[in-house]
């Protein structure tokens, strides 16, 4: 039996016997891709099993995440630190072999897979980011940063909307180290996809600008060797459609929806084992098996010779190599703080009454200068969203930038910011109006899961937004945004809060951040150093008043509300506090004694957010009262939407006082 056999019908085995174990997976696809596999890992992937964080590695994406048996069975052969143990427990708790692919869980997953669509997305951003590092740090005779991205998917992912919106881009962008494989086995979870998915798919991908492969025998080796030569040797991505039969090797499930997502059972295994001549034991791998798959020895010489290339670079080029390294490392730049203090300082001594989407774009301007890993852009809405700068340079095909137009395409650039993040190299930002984070969520979640440092910017924050209406008004994002475990999110009330939100947000490594901002004028909030220091805590005491017999919390537009009501309480004679509380996430994990001191127990408590009214009732109590917003708007004007729902001094203190009457 040819070696190649081999090396397939081991990664069969070993994802057949880990269904089969855990009584619970897909088998089918790893059955199907075992040859793709072998030609793609045993002939072009330049990785060290020894180091899965090598800077130069090529990175593999499993987009069709639910056969992660089939990268876990790579991993495994080809000698990472995945054991027959880690096999054995595929799907158990707190294993290394999840039931999809997890970074940070497994050594060598590059990204966290399973909702499908989104790791070719993240594939785009991460053959972005090489393109974008080595157009930046590359030297004659020094390609510090020269490797490719490859992704794995299936029809699933082609089916879903966020795989034009990235493929799309990517043909746009001319991003030729980009090479996906489509597994074509014209099966899905309810059967064959003919009656539902008859696409032209190397029609469509021809027509993003795409190189297209078509008609690959996907269970014949040389041929799709022959494939990932001539991708590798194109000026533009490559998509390679392998033709193939789900479940291969299965004598009566293989080609049919059954061996997608199920064990075999007992009794097919066996049929499996036979039919293949597959001699050993489940869970046993013969040795020379092994050693055709085993990568340690090439993968630690593919890295030394980079060191060596990365040490002579270092030697002519020291304060390059010492900036690619701090940047792929995530650290922040030695004078950050000092930048960004000089940005808060900047803001104090201006005093300015603008919309705080204008502060953001004043903050990205203050901290840009200094942070060379900003990697901005919009959805299409550059001019309302303020996400560039005087300095960013707009990306085009073939020529590198520092801002990229995603076009109206908002769940693509999420899941490519996150791509992006996950390569390392950049910050990556991105923006939209507020009430179309719901195109991104998914992508969100995503970042939250896999704690990236991506930064989703939302504009237009409410129904202050006016005119457009309630398709445009955002009403229960913010809260609902607030579900999201992970996720930070600031919704700043002044030029102040602004730039301390990115200070945080950027500062911020083990998790994603969204930053929203109004479209209407705010007006100044006064403060001393110690409030400004404690704004980074998420919630503090913005003004107080001896004995204060009310609390007022607010976020956003409507910190000014809360301060006026303030007045006009204090007019009638009643003490009021009120608590300023950009971001209720980051307020929630500080210590027990300060959020005591800033919401003093037993003061009634009344919230403002122009928003839906429930979570705040976390804050306030069942005793307390929200002046929120728990309808979708209207279109008009601004000032007349809040005083149509009830955003007026006068409501505010009708409130305050029956509370306190309580």
């Amino acid at each position: 039996m040819h070696t190649t056999t081999l090396m397939a019908n081991a990664i069969r085995a070993l994802a057949m016997d880990a269904v089969q174990k855990a009584n619970s997976g897909h088998p089918g696809m790893p059955m199907g891709m075992a040859e793709i596999a072998v030609a793609l890992w045993d002939g072009h992937y330049r990785h060290n099993p020894a180091n899965p964080t090598w800077a130069n590695r090529d990175r593999f994406l499993l987009s069709n995440g639910h056969g992660s048996m089939l990268h876990y069975s790579l991993l495994h052969l080809t000698g990472y630190a995945v054991t027959m143990d880690d096999i054995k427990s595929f799907r158990q708790l707190h294993s290394k072999t999840p039931g999809h692919p997890e970074v940070d869980v497994t050594p060598g997953i590059e990204t966290t897979t399973g909702p499908l669509g989104q790791g070719i997305a993240n594939a785009v951003g991460m053959a972005l980011s090489e393109y974008l590092l080595a157009a930046e740090f590359n030297k004659p005779g020094f390609d510090v940063v020269d490797h490719y991205t490859y992704a794995f998917v299936g029809d699933g992912c082609l089916m879903e909307g966020i795989s034009h919106e990235v493929c799309s881009l990517a043909g746009t962008l001319g991003l030729n180290k980009l090479i996906a494989l489509y597994d074509d086995n014209g099966i899905s979870i309810d059967g064959k996809v003919e009656g539902w998915f008859t696409d032209d798919t190397p029609a469509r991908f021809a027509a993003y600008g795409w190189n297209v492969i078509a008609g690959v025998d996907g269970h014949d080796v040389a041929a799709i060797d022959a494939a990932l030569v001539a991708a590798r040797a194109s000026a533009k991505p490559t998509l390679i459609c392998c033709k193939t039969i789900i479940g291969k090797g299965s004598p009566n499930l293989q080609g049919g929806d059954k061996v997608h997502g199920a064990a075999l059972g007992d009794k097919e295994v066996a049929a499996v084992r036979e039919a293949l001549g597959w001699t050993a034991a489940p869970f046993e791998i013969p040795d020379n098996v092994y050693t055709a798959w085993d990568a340690k020895q090439e993968g630690a010489v593919v890295e030394a010779e980079w060191n060596t290339l990365f040490a002579g670079y270092r030697a002519q080029y020291p304060r390059e190599a010492a900036e690619l390294e701090r940047r792929m490392n995530g650290d922040l730049p030695a004078d950050f703080a000092q930048t960004l203090a000089a940005a808060i300082a900047g803001c104090v001594d201006k005093q300015e009454n603008i919309a705080t989407r204008k502060a953001s774009q004043n903050a990205i301007q203050a901290l840009a200068p200094s942070l060379p890993e900003f990697l901005g852009g919009s959805a299409d809405l550059t001019g309302s969203n303020l996400t560039n700068w005087k300095e960013c340079v707009a990306l085009r095909s073939g020529k590198p930038g520092n801002h990229i137009n995603y076009g109206v395409r908002e769940f693509g650039m999420s899941a490519i910011m996150n791509g992006i993040a996950l390569h390392g190299g950049f910050i990556p930002f991105g923006a939209t109006f507020l009430t179309f984070s719901d195109y991104s969520r998914n992508a969100l979640r995503m970042a939250a899961l896999m704690k990236l440092r991506s930064i989703f910017v939302f504009t237009h924050d409410s129904i202050g937004l006016g005119e457009d209406g309630p398709t445009h008004q955002s009403v229960e994002h913010v809260s609902s945004l607030r579900l999201i475990p992970n996720l930070d999110n600031w919704r700043p009330c002044d030029t102040v809060e602004s730039v301390v939100a990115w200070g945080a947000a950027v500062g911020r490594k083990d998790g994603p951040s969204t930053l929203i901002f109004s479209r209407q004028n705010l007006p100044f909030q006064p403060r001393s150093s110690t409030q400004i220091a404690d704004i980074a805590k998420g919630g503090y005491v913005l003004q107080d008043a001896p004995g204060a017999q009310v609390i007022l919390i607010a976020t956003g537009s409507e910190i000014e509300l809360a301060v006026n009501a303030a007045a006009a309480l204090a007019a009638d004679g009643v003490a009021v506090r009120v608590v300023s509380m950009p971001s209720t996430d980051v307020f929630d994990r500080q210590e027990a004694a300060y959020k005591a001191a800033v919401l003093t127990r037993g003061v009634p408590r009344v919230a403002i957010e122009a928003g839906v009214s429930d979570f705040w009732y976390k804050y306030v109590g069942l005793e307390g009262a929200v002046v929120g917003i728990d309808t979708f708007g209207e279109s008009a004007p601004a000032p007349e939407l809040f005083k149509h729902f009830g955003f007026t001094v006068e409501n505010v203190v009708a409130k305050a006082k029956l509370v306190m009457a309580a």
